[in-house]
């Protein structure tokens, strides 16, 4: 398994078969290396959505329409693009579970916004969430944008991850310090990666805290581009 930062809350997961793109936001996203796009998406097979806010679906379509690939998400924002954007989409719900290239990967619940840039402001773009992404013996919880919820303690308990993807750079999503109390409280991680963080000014600039409050887990501050073997 290999798990790579595409920056923000991007994410690339190469998992049994798959070659996950999660969130791809690269037009405009002044972390991303615009030269590197190429390098980010060679030999994607799928795109995975967490919800419809411009810095997590920016590239999804032209990465989908270019790359021949389905894009898997909330079933209203992917039904709506399966119908106006002509792209292969896999709609599905919180619960559902869908097989990408060998990965299970169920919809869990997250708890914050999601819509889509209207010509008259935000129009809805479907319920936001996060996924549990099994295969390789491993469960990844890729929490999206997200507080802590109490959902946290059946999806901790019911999915057993050992993997967590959180979004920690606070001001939109958890804290570094808020991390750390979900990761303590509801899950049994034996890796950690921050997420949503050093985008901005606005956002956390490192994980520091995020180490420091979790002393018996393998905490690893992501380098863009960077591939992390699991």
């Amino acid at each position: 398994m290999k798990l790579t930062w595409l920056s923000h809350g991007g994410w690339r997961i190469e998992i049994e078969q798959a070659v996950i793109l999660v969130d791809p936001w690269f037009d405009g996203n002044p972390a991303f290396p615009q030269d590197r796009r190429d390098e980010a998406t060679e030999g994607a097979t799928h795109i995975l959505l967490t919800h419809g806010h411009g810095d997590h679906t920016g590239d999804a379509v032209a990465i989908a329409k270019k790359a021949k690939i389905p894009v898997a998400g909330i079933a209203d924002l992917i039904g709506y693009w399966k119908k106006f954007e002509g792209i292969d989409g896999i709609d599905f719900n919180k619960g559902g579970t869908v097989n990408l290239g060998g990965a299970k990967v169920t919809m869990v619940n997250a708890s914050h916004s999601s819509s889509m840039d209207g010509r008259s402001g935000p129009v809805y773009a479907g319920h936001e969430s996060g996924y549990m992404i099994a295969g390789e013996g491993h469960v990844i919880y890729f929490s999206g944008d997200t507080d802590i919820m109490a959902d946290m303690e059946w999806m901790g308990d019911l999915h057993k991850p050992d993997i967590g993807i959180l979004a920690a750079g606070g001001h939109y999503t958890m804290d570094m310090e808020r991390a750390a109390y979900a990761a303590k409280r509801y899950f049994n991680f034996k890796t950690v990666f921050p997420s949503h963080y050093k985008t901005f000014p606005l956002l956390a600039q490192d994980a520091g805290e995020l180490k420091a409050a979790l002393p018996d887990v393998d905490v690893r501050e992501p380098e863009v581009l960077v591939p992390v073997e699991i």
